[in-house]
Parts: C-alpha cells; sequence; structure tokens
C-alpha cells in the first residue's frame, strides 16, 4: 500500500491518487510495485528494478533500501531516475521522471521503527548483492542475527535508509480497445506544473 499525506495539492499527484483508488477498488495486486531505472557511469548503461513505493508526502516519493546496493550507489553518482507504474486492473501506465536523493535520517528512522522486527533483522544482516555461498548460508546469517539482538530494541543501521523522488514529469496512460490510447503529459517548468493532452494512435 502507498501512504497518501498531507499536502499532496498538485494536479498530477491528485490524479496518481485517483487512479490508485480505482486500482485499489478493483483489488490490484502488487499496487505499490514502481520500477526504477538508473544510470551507472562505471558500465555506461541504465538499470531497471522494481521497489515498493511507501509514501508520497508534499509531492515527494518515498522508498527504502540499502544504501551499499548497486541501485543506491547509481542514484548517488546520477541523481536523475526514470520510474513506471502499470496498474493492469485498469490498463493505466504512469511514466515519471524525477530527481533522487537520500531522505533524511529522522524519515528514514521513522520509518524503521513502523516495520516488523523480521524485516528489520533482514536489513541489519543484509549484505544486498555481495556473493553468497548458498541460500542455506543466508539462512543461518539471518538467524544467527536474530539470536544475536533477540529482545533487544533494534536501531537502524547507517547503511539502510530512505530515498525521495522529486518527479517533473507525469505522463498518464490509458489503454483502449480501439488503440486511441489516451495520453495526458505534466511537466514542472519553474516551479509550475503544464501540461498536454493527447490521443496516441
Amino acid at each position: 500500500m502507498i501512504e497518501f499525506k498531507d499536502g499532496n495539492h498538485a494536479i498530477p499527484i491528485k490524479i496518481l491518487h485517483s487512479y490508485y483508488l480505482e486500482a485499489e477498488k478493483y483489488n490490484q495486486k502488487n499496487i505499490d510495485a514502481i520500477s526504477i531505472s538508473s544510470f551507472n557511469h562505471d558500465n555506461n548503461e541504465v538499470t531497471s528494478r522494481m521497489v515498493n513505493l511507501k509514501y508520497i508526502k508534499n509531492g515527494l516519493f518515498f522508498f527504502f533500501s540499502n544504501y551499499l546496493s548497486p541501485k543506491s550507489k547509481d542514484f548517488i553518482s546520477h541523481n536523475q531516475i526514470s520510474a513506471l507504474i502499470f496498474w493492469n486492473k485498469i490498463n493505466t501506465q504512469i511514466r515519471i521522471k524525477a530527481n533522487i536523493k537520500k531522505c533524511s535520517k529522522i524519515e528514514s528512522d521513522r520509518h524503521f521503527l513502523k516495520r516488523p522486527y523480521e524485516k528489520n533483522i533482514t536489513s541489519i544482516c543484509s549484505k544486498q548483492s555481495s556473493n553468497i555461498a548458498s541460500l542455506e548460508d543466508m539462512d543461518a546469517l539471518y538467524q544467527d542475527c536474530l539470536n544475536k539482538h533477540k529482545n533487544k530494541k533494534l536501531k537502524r543501521p547507517e547503511y539502510w535508509g530512505g530515498f525521495e523522488m522529486n518527479p517533473y514529469y507525469f505522463e498518464f496512460w490509458e489503454g483502449n480497445d480501439k488503440r486511441l490510447n489516451k495520453r495526458v503529459v505534466y511537466k514542472k517548468e519553474s516551479g509550475i506544473w503544464s501540461h498536454a493532452y493527447y490521443l496516441q494512435p
């Protein structure tokens, strides 16, 4: 689920929220899933992956990850990304372009405290994208970490936290059986959202 917080007054955020509520009504699975594409300077290539969008707050989009992961390193080295949401239940696609950066430690701490205990144990013991000999070794590492922190209050590790996306482009696409697909584009220029409406054959 995506939590929409106060301050989401921009027109494209309102439109996204409206689509979200409609998709939720039709029991859209993985409704918080969003594909993020980033650029890797070292490999000179674009990479995509799915993340779980947690909050939309004051026009910013928040998700959380291991800061040592490849995607996090991409975000830090190149702060422009593209994102994609597809809700098949309502045949709607939302394309987003945004700038990205780490969110505040306060925001990361707040979300960490809301997460299930087991998920936080995973965040603490995970060496994301590092090679492991087997899944059994990963399970053993998890159990060892779980036993080590048993009955203790967990503290968010410095290498885990949130990212905030600041969108400057939205494209809302609605599929149509006649291929007259509806597209509405919003662009932010000098802090003001402008839009253009057109059909795609």
